[in-house]
């Protein structure tokens, strides 16, 4: 295990500069890597995915907590939204969970490895929400609806939501950094979820490595969680200094690269 840890230590900090610098959810990257390193590892295929995901949405729990301290003493977060988009989340985070339990691992790659070209295409030609004008009753019905989506989606992908919920938002005339602010603080409901979830179906799972808890790998979530939230304050200073959206064009050819990968025995 200790190997493992310090593995994660490394990648953290990859990680951890890339959600600070681009505004990524950990997710994106991190879904990969562990399934890359838990394969390294011996692991039984058909847990492989199931355990990259559980144990990417137990990092985010930190790294929402972090981000919503941060977003809260800045007076960002517009809680009515958090609270409208949250009870929804929270039943498609279950959902969502139970789900991808039931999917093949094969299944839960390709589907993966979809997200990622979505996200890839996004970063590539910065596209944005269209934004649409609706009566306040009718912004929080949808709300109500989207959280649903999100919080399935999300659990089956092992991301925090942001990729989701900030062009939702932004696409109600929501401010930018508002609508960070309330991903941030969404992806701790998705998050939370989605572990339990993940820990219960995976609980007393035959194959499972030692140091889980169900489907989620603590020697993983140790060392990523330790490494990134030291070195994600440099990527977001970084944000401020470089050129960010020539480089998340750049950002996007790796995305096209892994999601390649992962798309690469379906194709051969």
């Amino acid at each position: 295990m200790l190997d493992v840890i310090l593995i994660c230590l490394v990648f953290g900090c990859f990680s951890g500069v890339l959600a600070g610098l681009f505004g990524v959810g950990g997710g994106l990257v991190l879904v990969p890597f562990f399934a890359l390193l838990f394969e390294q590892q011996g692991i039984a295929h058909e847990l492989i995915m199931l355990m990259a995901v559980a144990t990417s949405l137990a990092t985010i729990i930190v790294t929402s907590i972090a981000a919503v301290v941060a977003h809260q003493r800045l007076g960002a977060v517009i809680w009515p939204y958090v609270r409208q988009l949250s009870g929804g989340i929270v039943l498609g985070v279950v959902a969502g969970a139970y789900t991808a339990d039931y999917l093949l691992s094969a299944n839960l790659r390709f589907i993966f490895a979809l997200y990622m070209l979505y996200v890839a295409i996004q970063m590539a030609m910065q596209l944005r929400a269209k934004v649409v004008e609706q009566k306040k009753n009718l912004v929080r019905l949808t709300l109500n609806i989207a959280g649903l989506g999100i919080g399935f989606i999300s659990a089956v992908l092992g991301i925090g939501g942001g990729t989701l919920t900030v062009p939702l938002l932004a696409k109600y005339q929501v401010p930018m950094r508002n609508a960070v602010a309330v991903s941030s603080a969404c992806g701790l409901p998705i998050a939370i979820a989605g572990s339990i979830s993940y820990a219960v179906l995976g609980w007393q799972k035959a194959g499972l490595p030692e140091g889980s808890f169900g489907y989620v790998y603590w020697p993983a979530f140790v060392g990523v969680v330790l490494s990134s939230m030291l070195v994600a304050p440099i990527g977001a200073k970084w944000a401020n200094r470089l050129p960010t959206k020539k480089l998340k064009q750049y950002f996007s050819i790796l995305l096209f690269i892994v999601a390649g990968k992962l798309l690469w025995p379906f194709i051969n």
